[in-house]
């Protein structure tokens, strides 16, 4: 589901960023379901609701930009914490 969710990102590219600017966008069957300001935001509000595998959290930016990047479902960060 996440390479539909992805493939319908790129197609629809020019519109998300005119709407979505920079943000990170929830994208689940092919469909924008939410938008926040951060990767954490996106991701920590939309585990509360959806199931690990089923979106794509994808920040709005051009692709051909360098700074452009994804976030697959499957990949977990882990925060480190020095003590």
């Amino acid at each position: 589901m996440t390479d539909a969710n992805y493939l319908f990102f790129k197609s629809h590219i020019d519109e998300l960023i005119t709407r979505y600017d920079g943000r990170f966008i929830v994208i689940k069957d092919e469909s924008i379901i939410a938008d926040y300001s951060t990767f954490d935001e996106a991701y920590n509000t939309t585990i509360k609701t959806e199931e690990l595998g089923t979106f794509l959290i994808q920040q709005c930016v051009n692709l051909e930009d360098d700074a452009a990047r994804f976030a697959w479902h499957n990949v977990s960060f882990s925060q480190v914490v020095q003590i």
